[in-house]
C-alpha cells in the first residue's frame, strides 16, 4: 500500500516538502507506539535520509525509542557523523549494527528457487538473516528510510536491501553479493527485478512478512546546475512504492552516453570516501561507460584502507582487483575467500577485467594508502598534487570538459549518485 508519492523528473522537493510528505503517510498508520527507525549511514549522506529520521523524532517523540543505521559490512557511525546527518535526533537512541553477532535467521530461501532466479549462476540456499533488535524488540512500526539509486549488488538500492543487507549477517550479506557479482552486474545495474531482489523478496514475502515495516524512500540526483536535487518521495509497505522509486531513479540517476568514454576523472569527497569498498563505486558506476583502452582516474584524498571490515580489508590486499576469472578461481582453491563472498563480489565489481586502466590518487597523510599497496592489489598509482594540477575539481563541472590543450574528459563529482554506461555495452 502506497502512503505517500510525489515525485518527477521535474519535481525540486524541500526539507518542509519531505517533513509534510512524511507526517501525512505517519498520520494513515495507525501503530505507531513503539518505533524503530532504520536509516543509512553516513555512506549515504546526500540521500536526504538523516533529515526524514530527525523529521520522525519530531512526529513521534518518546514512540521513536531506537535508531539502528543500516551499516551491513560499514564502520560504525562516530558522533561528528551522528550529529551532521542526523541533526537534533537524540544520540541515545543510536544502536550500532554488528554484521557478525547482532543477527538471527529468519529462514532459508531455497537453493532451487536461487539456482532457478539467477539462471545457475549459483546454488545454494540463502539465509534470511536481520539484526535481532527488528524480532525481539517488540516494535509496532518499523520505518526503513533511504534512497533509491543503481547499485551494483541488487540493481536498485533499498527498499528490503536495507533490512536484508543493511541490518543483515555476515552469511546472508556475502551470498547475496556473490549472486550478484556471478550473475553479472552489467545485467543488473539500474533494473529493480534482479535475482538478488527476487531473492529478497522471496524472503520478504515468506519469513519476514510478520514485520511491521514501512519504506520511506527518496530519488535524489544532480541537476543541470550539478546541485543536488530530490526528485521524489516514496512512502509504503510493498514492492509497488519501490517500483514506483526505481522507475523514477532510472529516470534521474542513469545517464546514457553515445560513445565510449575514454578519459574519466572521479572526486571522492572525503567526508564519505574513506576506502575502495566505497571508492569503488567509481568503476562499478562508470565500468559499462568506459572505453576499451580507456583510463579511469580517481581523486581520493582520504583514502586509508581497502575494507572497512579488517578482514576484508585483509582479504583485499590478499587477492587483489584481478578481474572475474582469477577471482573465482581463488574462490575455489580458497577457504577464507570462500568464506568472504561480499569480499570476493567485490573484487570483481572493482575490476576493469582488462579492458581499461585505473588510476587511484590517494593523499600523502600518514593514514593515506602508499603506492605500494595501491599497485599491490593491481591499480595504478598517480601523484594527487600533479594530477590535480591539470584537472581540478574545482574548476571542471559534471559531464564533458576540454581542458586548456584540448584534451576531452569525462568528470563525475561524486559516483555514489549516478550510472553511466554506453547503450552497446548496457545488457537489456
Amino acid at each position: 500500500m502506497i502512503l505517500y508519492e510525489k515525485g518527477s523528473i521535474n519535481t525540486a522537493l524541500t526539507a518542509e516538502d519531505l517533513k509534510q510528505g512524511l507526517f501525512e503517510a505517519l498520520d494513515k498508520i495507525e501503530k505507531k507506539n513503539k518505533v524503530l527507525a532504520i536509516p543509512p549511514d553516513y555512506t549515504r549522506l546526500p540521500s536526504r535520509s538523516g533529515e526524514l529520521t530527525e523529521f520522525a523524532w519530531q512526529y513521534l517523540g518518546d514512540k521513536l525509542t531506537d535508531i539502528l543505521p543500516a551499516l551491513g559490512t560499514h564502520t560504525p557511525m562516530t558522533d561528528p557523523q551522528i550529529s551532521h546527518m542526523f541533526g537534533s535526533t537524540p544520540r541515545n537512541l543510536f544502536r550500532d549494527h554488528d554484521w557478525r553477532n547482532d543477527v538471527l535467521t529468519l529462514g532459508m530461501v531455497p537453493a532451487e528457487y536461487v539456482k532457478k532466479v539467477s539462471e545457475g549462476a549459483v546454488d545454494y540456499e540463502w539465509p534470511v538473516q536481520v539484526n535481532k533488535l527488528l524480532e525481539e524488540g517488540g516494535f509496532d512500526l518499523i520505518l526503513s528510510i533511504g534512497q533509491v539509486v543503481p547499485h551494483e549488488v541488487v540493481g536498485m538500492a533499498n527498499y528490503n536491501k536495507n533490512i536484508f543487507v543493511g541490518t543483515g549477517g555476515s552469511e546472508g550479506i556475502n551470498k547475496s553479493h556473490f549472486i550478484g557479482a556471478a550473475y553479472g552486474m552489467e545485467k543488473m545495474m539500474g533494473r529493480a527485478d534482479t535475482p538478488v531482489r527476487k531473492i529478497f523478496n522471496y524472503a520478504s514475502e515468506h519469513f519476514a512478512s510478520h514485520l511491521p515495516i514501512v519504506y520511506v524512500q527518496t530519488v535524489v540526483g544532480l541537476n543541470e546546475e550539478g546541485k543536488l536535487q530530490t526528485y521524489g518521495l516514496f512512502i509504503g509497505d510493498d514492492f509497488n512504492v519501490f517500483d514506483k522509486a526505481a522507475k523514477l531513479s532510472l529516470q534521474v540517476n542513469f545517464k546514457m552516453v553515445e560513445e565510449p568514454l575514454k578519459k574519466v576523472i572521479v572526486w571522492l569527497d572525503p567526508t564519505e570516501f574513506k576506502s575502495t569498498w566505497l571508492g569503488n563505486k567509481s568503476v562499478y558506476r562508470t565500468r559499462m561507460a568506459l572505453a576499451n583502452g580507456g583510463e579511469l582516474i580517481v581523486l581520493a584524498p582520504a583514502l586509508m584502507e581497502f575494507g572497512e571490515d579488517k578482514e576484508i580489508d585483509r582479504l583485499i590486499r590478499k587477492y587483489g582487483y584481478l578481474g572475474t576469472p582469477h577471482t573465482l578461481k581463488m574462490v575455489e582453491e580458497n577457504e577464507d575467500l570462500r568464506g568472504n563472498l561480499s569480499a570476493a563480489a567485490h573484487l570483481i565489481h572493482g575490476s576493469s577485467e582488462g579492458r581499461f586502466s585505473i588510476t587511484y590518487c590517494p593523499g600523502k597523510g600518514k593514514e593515506n594508502l602508499t603506492r605500494q599497496e595501491i599497485e599491490g592489489v593491481g591499480f595504478n598509482y598517480a601523484d594527487i598534487d600533479e594530477v590535480m594540477k591539470k584537472y581540478n575539481p574545482e574548476k571542471m563541472k559534471d559531464g564533458f570538459n576540454t581542458m586548456p590543450d584540448g584534451e576531452e574528459i569525462f568528470y563525475i563529482s561524486n559516483p555514489a549518485i549516478g550510472l553511466w554506461a554506453f547503450k552497446d555495452r548496457f545488457e537489456y
